[in-house]
């Protein structure tokens, strides 16, 4: 599943840099995340960077973008080109 930027974020700046997939974008008034981008870093790192970096943990899961390890995976790929 995507994950999401909830309204705690107070733009930071350290979890944009962390995507490896430029997933996380400069909203109107916080950090949001593509849900077609985000992969959890699912090929690219063993735990999600933004969530790692995060200082307030206002990084969740998204309810609205439920996706299996192999639904990220093959989405990794596509964006990619691997696999």
């Amino acid at each position: 599943m995507a994950l999401l930027i909830t309204d705690e974020c107070i733009n930071c700046d350290v979890c944009e840099p962390e995507c490896p997939n430029g997933a996380i974008t400069q909203g109107d008034e916080i950090y949001v995340i593509e849900p077609s981008l985000c992969t959890e870093c699912v090929g690219h790192y063993e735990t999600s960077q933004c969530v790692e970096v995060c200082p307030v943990d206002c990084i969740i899961k998204d309810p609205g973008n439920e996706e299996t390890e192999d639904e990220l995976r093959a989405k990794y790929e596509r964006i990619t080109g691997e696999g």
